[in-house]
């Protein structure tokens, strides 16, 4: 669990009903189903509208990302430690050595990469290939992101979409005191759904899929460095110090 968007969602959502309490306000007066669909409804179906289902369904694995830590993505200390360990055994043993305990490696890239070294893949086709999986995995992060950057543009518009609605409401009951309340609850309430997902959940879970790609970029970036440095035969202390300075970035 990631507990740090678990918890900035808990801190949105409370200061907002924790500032409707204190101003007098009710729960209730804030819960308006009417308002929910026209905003979310409206929101949703702009944004199937923009984009393909593929894009659709790269948005909603990503939501996996935002509140769950990827287990498998190692930590840039410990890729080092591993590419200095297996630089060492391989000056020793050679490559093929490598092959069992590379297997055992339990990030997918990480693994992959290995083995294309150990098969014996040209140097630069090894890069080539390994930054063009990473380019696609790029790309792949920005498009999911796009669609909740997407929902976040529209949420506002269609709250007040549905602002504008409540208010004809009101304006066609003006004889009847008893049904105004309502349509104006519906007016504002719908504003407030529309502004507050963009705001608290749309667009802060576009910069979450894009903060966690730029990290896990940066974890690839250092696989490429040490399998490159590894088939290479760099010397294990001098392949450490210069997979070491990217740690250097503060990362």
């Amino acid at each position: 669990m990631n507990r740090a968007s678990v918890l900035g969602i808990l801190i949105g959502v409370s200061a907002i009903l924790g500032g409707n309490f204190i101003e007098g306000g009710r729960i209730g007066s804030i819960v308006q189903g009417s308002a929910a669909v026209i905003v979310f409804g409206g929101t949703l179906g702009a944004t199937f509208l923009s984009f393909s289902l593929r894009d659709i369904r790269l948005a909603a694995r990503s939501l996996r990302d935002i509140f769950f830590d990827n287990a498998m993505l190692p930590e840039g200390r410990s890729v080092i430690r591993e590419a200095v360990n297996f630089a060492t055994k391989s000056r020793r043993t050679g490559m093929l050595s490598l092959d069992m305990e590379a297997r055992g490696l339990g990030y997918d890239f990480f693994r992959s990469a290995m083995r294309l070294a150990i098969d014996g893949l040209d140097p630069k086709m090894l890069r080539n290939t390994l930054e063009r999986e990473n380019l696609t995995f790029e790309e792949e992060k920005h498009r999911a992101a796009k669609v909740f950057e997407a929902a976040g543009g529209y949420a506002p518009t269609t709250g007040i979409i549905g602002a504008v609605l409540g208010l004809i409401h009101v304006m066609e009951n003006l004889g009847d005191p008893a049904r105004l309340g309502t349509g104006i609850a519906v007016a504002f309430v719908a504003t407030v759904y529309g502004v507050g997902s963009a705001n608290l959940f749309f667009l802060p879970m576009a910069k979450k899929i894009i903060n966690n790609m730029k990290h896990e970029v940066f974890i690839r970036e250092i696989i490429i460095e040490g399998v490159l440095g590894i088939q290479s035969g760099r010397n294990p202390f001098y392949l450490k110090e210069y997979l070491n300075s990217f740690l250097s970035k503060g990362k």
